[in-house]
């Protein structure tokens, strides 16, 4: 039986570069797979909906009629990959409620393959995050994510010897190319003359990794 995939990109923490992370996920999952349906739980704007509106939808999880909504998606074994970029402010409501219905084990009985891509940061609040989605999540589900616009050198050791993924940081005035409206990701790579340019690179790079972690979870259900 053919697994899909469940990406929940998080932090409890604000400015991480989160959204970013899933801007580039959502992209390269649609050149990947051809389909993707990704899920905003956000307050502050901009966030994933307002940079890829056609393939995102705004979720809610204060009410039971929002939650519902959004878990009736996300244990859905029907071939198409999912993003939710997860708003610190819905942080430990979202963990809490995955924990009171059994999210997990329901995802693993249906063919539904959840990974939590959390973005690490020095602060107590994150590693408290981190220890806490360690206890409770299986261990092939969570990776952490080495953003090096937030942690500007080496892992701090709560995360020593975890899964990573690593973001190299950016120049300043790239990034105030990415983060522009209508910058997408996957057309830059089609248009750009340059290929061998930095922030072709970058992208490349990023796809690569993502490729990676899909290749990884096919060849873990082999």
């Amino acid at each position: 039986m053919r697994r899909t995939p469940v990406y929940i990109v998080c932090s409890p923490r604000p400015a991480v570069g989160k959204t970013m992370i899933a801007r580039l996920l959502t992209e390269f999952l649609l050149l990947q797979r051809g389909s993707v349906a990704a899920f905003d739980i956000n307050l502050r704007e901009p966030s994933l909906l307002d940079y890829l509106p056609n393939v995102t939808e705004t979720a809610r999880i204060d009410d039971t009629f929002g939650q519902m909504a959004l878990m009736d998606r996300l244990i859905a074994n029907d071939g198409i990959a999912k993003v939710v970029d997860l708003g610190f402010h819905a942080f430990d409501d979202f963990y809490r409620l995955i924990g009171q219905i059994g999210f997990m084990k329901e995802a693993d009985r249906r063919g539904v393959e959840p990974i939590v891509l959390f973005v690490a940061d020095r602060d107590r609040t994150s590693e408290n995050a981190w220890a806490m989605l360690r206890s409770e999540l299986p261990r092939g589900a969570l990776m952490g994510v080495d953003n090096e616009q937030v942690l500007y050198g080496d892992v701090p050791k709560t995360y020593a010897g975890q899964r990573m993924l690593r973001i190299a940081a950016l120049p300043a005035f790239l990034k105030s190319i990415i983060n522009r409206m209508n910058f997408s990701f996957t057309r830059f790579l089609r248009d750009n003359q340059s290929s061998s340019s930095e922030l072709s690179q970058w992208i490349k790079t990023n796809y690569t990794r993502f490729r990676e972690i899909e290749l990884n979870l096919i060849l873990h259900k082999l």
